[in-house]
């Protein structure tokens, strides 16, 4: 598109987006998705719009805290905090353990523990913290959880195992997430723990996790941080070069690293190679020399490649004209994932012959559409202080 045409395009698109989040999405999900009996949010909501399952996984409960306390922060007039505070409540009250650590699941006998869930437990922290005034508790609790974390998980090499018990092979993609909540915590003003783990996850990112003749991050590696598997079989995920891509923009805005390089080599190698020109979505997953190993597209890969797609337009990173082209893209190819019979539902999955089987939407994947869409909504709803939001009432959590 012509690049004084950018500007409309946006407001539109904007207004487009904060409709079906605003008044289908957001309160959809709050009067069906969420148990107003048992507490906490449900799995799944049919696409008949009748919620499936009941909570079980602390991710749901954790992300649907992020979505409704940003959603407060983005300007929704709607009711974010007894949303945030539903899930909020259920998650530290059924799922945290005497020592600090969250439970995945509501299986009390289960010791296993899951970074990724923990990553997204601290994640969720932050942001209520923000939106409840910043109280204590909250702090302590995410202090706790990643000294814990630190205990049970640091791997001797830099980095995390992705769980206990150890595993012999490491994933990077725990480490992205844990990456986004750390850096969320420096952005509320913490400092210490928070910012210092940030930082060693940067170094080991930058040095041993993005491969140096791609410029890509791999899914899987060796405990000493080497690709695991050889160069055929390893497998790249197009929607995780867009997610780190725009994490490490985002440490070095918060901790002043330099990270504009590696930012723009992972935004490329997934441009570049992990995009079906045709549908205007992006695919599942490519190898080592970005050749597609899986043709389908899943809806988070939209969401992350509108998000670093809207970075890259708005900050003057990389090529102007691919970026914005970039942006309609993703957001026409995520426009499909969003046309569902009841409005604020979504498809999970798309075919590599661009159509959709009919399956629940679950809940995890709001906190995709909120990271994604929030760089649209921002120009036309700007954030707030939580003292001022619609709705607020000052309190202190407890579990």
């Amino acid at each position: 598109m012509p690049p004084e045409s950018f500007p409309s395009f946006l407001a539109d698109t904007s207004q487009h987006a904060k409709h079906w989040l605003f008044e289908a999405a957001l309160p959809l999900w709050w009067e069906r998705g969420a148990d107003h009996q048992g507490g906490g949010f449900h799995e799944k909501i049919g696409q008949d719009g009748q919620p499936i399952g009941k909570p079980v996984r602390v991710r749901v409960q954790s992300r649907q805290t992020y979505v409704y306390a940003r959603a407060g922060a983005l300007g929704w007039t709607g009711p974010w905090q007894a949303a945030m505070r539903h899930g909020l409540s259920f998650m530290l009250s059924r799922y945290r353990r005497p020592d600090g650590l969250f439970r995945s699941t509501l299986d009390t006998a289960d010791d296993s523990i899951d970074l990724y869930d923990q990553a997204f437990v601290l994640f969720a922290l932050a942001h209520a913290y923000e939106a409840e005034g910043r109280p204590q508790e909250l702090l302590d609790t995410a202090q706790t959880l990643l000294q814990q974390i630190e205990a049970a998980l640091a791997h001797g090499d830099g980095g995390y195992y992705d769980g206990l018990p150890h595993q012999p092979i490491l994933k990077s993609n725990p480490l992205m997430h844990l990456l986004e909540a750390l850096l969320a915590w420096v952005a509320m003003g913490a400092e210490g723990n928070f910012r210092n783990a940030a930082l060693a996850l940067c170094e080991l990112a930058t040095t041993r996790l993005i491969q140096p003749a791609s410029g890509a991050v791999g899914e899987l590696f060796t405990t000493g941080w080497a690709p695991l598997g050889a160069p055929a079989e390893r497998l790249y995920e197009p929607g995780h070069q867009f997610e780190w891509a725009y994490l490490l923009w985002q440490a070095q805005g918060l901790l002043g690293i330099q990270a504009r390089d590696k930012a723009l080599a992972l935004e490329n190698f997934g441009r570049f190679f992990g995009i079906d020109a045709a549908r205007q979505v992006a695919l599942f997953a490519v190898d080592e020399a970005g050749r597609p190993t899986d043709h389908r597209a899943r809806l988070w890969a939209q969401t992350e490649r509108l998000r670093t797609s809207l970075l890259f337009a708005t900050q003057d990173l990389g090529d102007a004209a691919h970026s914005q082209a970039a942006v309609a893209g993703s957001y026409a190819g995520l426009a499909r994932f969003l046309a569902t019979e009841v409005p604020g539902l979504w498809h999970e999955w798309q075919r590599e012959d661009g159509g959709f089987d009919l399956a629940p939407s679950p809940a995890s994947s709001l906190y995709h559409l909120m990271t994604g869409l929030e760089g649209l909504l921002a120009p036309v709803a700007h954030l707030t202080p939580a003292a001022l939001r619609p709705g607020h009432v000052e309190r202190t959590i407890t579990a």
